[in-house]
């Protein structure tokens, strides 16, 4: 088994990873580490003092054999301990201690700190695996043995994952979006309290929209030598905070290059990923996107944990009025799930098998 630590543990995301690695295959949960508070106390001593009564944001139960694990000070955490380490910290102590862990050890991160590095891949299942070939080019420059990878945005990874199979069949030229975003992707520190969204819709989530507009550039972009040759199309978008528990739910409009009709698009998107899922990755599902005819779905409290989390939901497709060549639909994505902790898994499962050829 390959030992992982998990750093940011009593977090919203750090939870969600460890219910993700219950009983994975290939990665055995050996260490914790979070604030220099929690530091010294058990996982389920420190889950109670940071969380309040609730202690477990998960709905699923916590492993016993994690809730007794001591929790370590993640300034003083000793990466030479795993083989493996998931950083879901926040992006300023990331910056700090991701390069640290780095010199000896692979990072799989869900922290923004370097995904704007140019030697760094942003890396989504299925969409850009070849961009890891770039974590070469980061360890020659940086003197690391090991690494950081980093995932996207929560808010973009379904948005990435539908706009692939239309970039490659069809080219795009520009995307115009909407996002309408889960509660728990605010987290619970300084996270959103109950009358803040009882009846309300947030209209503007802070530093969210510069995310949104440049980072799937990058991701969609073509992997050149030693650097990434950014996509050329632009993307504008309206980023909002909505009363839902879980799932990134975005309004899409993409005008091609190429005609599409929605049926075309609907084909190539249905296509899309069947040899990524096929690698035998555990977190993988059986299809990257399901495509509905209801017009009533995707919805987040139907749709979220389809393919157990890590299947984009697209329905509304069909053809937009007023852009020449344009498309518009709906996708769901699990913010949580995809978008965080198990797409951080899936990507480490990929690297270990493909690119550090752990097993």
């Amino acid at each position: 088994m390959i030992k992982v630590a998990i750093i940011g543990a009593t977090g919203i995301v750090g939870q969600q990873a460890i219910v993700a690695l219950a009983n994975h295959p290939w990665f055995q949960i050996t260490k914790l580490a979070a604030s220099a508070r929690s530091a010294g106390k058990t996982y389920a001593e420190a889950l109670r003092e940071a969380n309040g009564a609730s202690r477990w944001w998960c709905p699923e139960e916590l492993p016993a054999n994690v809730a007794s694990l001591p929790v370590e000070d993640a300034a003083d955490f000793d990466p030479t301990s795993v083989d493996l380490i998931f950083s879901t910290l926040d992006a300023s102590a990331a910056k700090e201690l991701e390069p640290k862990w780095a010199r000896t050890t692979p990072v799989v991160s869900t922290a923004s700190a370097f995904r704007y590095e140019d030697d760094t891949p942003i890396l989504i299942g299925g969409v850009n695996m070849d961009h890891a070939a770039l974590i070469k080019v980061q360890q020659e420059r940086r003197g690391w043995k090991g690494f950081v990878v980093p995932k996207s945005n929560c808010t973009i990874a379904g948005l990435v994952v539908s706009l692939k199979p239309i970039l490659d069949h069809f080219g795009v030229k520009q995307v115009i979006m909407t996002s309408l975003q889960a509660m728990s992707g605010a987290g619970r520190s300084p996270g959103l309290s109950a009358m803040d969204m009882t009846e309300n819709v947030i209209p503007y989530i802070p530093g969210e929209e510069p995310k949104v507009e440049t980072e799937p550039q990058k991701i969609l972009g073509t992997l050149a030598g030693d650097r990434i040759i950014h996509a050329p199309f632009g993307i504008t978008a309206t980023c909002t905070r909505v009363p839902v528990l879980d799932g990134h739910l975005v309004v899409v409009f993409v005008q091609t290059e190429k005609p599409c009709t929605p049926e075309e698009a609907k084909e190539v998107m249905l296509a899309f990923g069947k040899d990524f899922c096929q690698l035998g990755l555990p977190s993988s599902p059986a299809q990257l996107i399901a495509v509905t005819d209801d017009p009533f779905r995707p919805q987040p409290r139907m749709d979220r944990d389809r393919g157990n989390g890590m299947t984009v939901t697209v329905g509304r497709l069909r053809k937009d009025p007023i852009l020449e060549n344009g498309l518009k639909y709906v996708c769901l994505s699990h913010n949580t799930k995809l978008g965080a902790a198990k797409g951080a898994i899936q990507t480490a499962e990929y690297l270990v098998k493909y690119y550090l050829k752990w097993l």
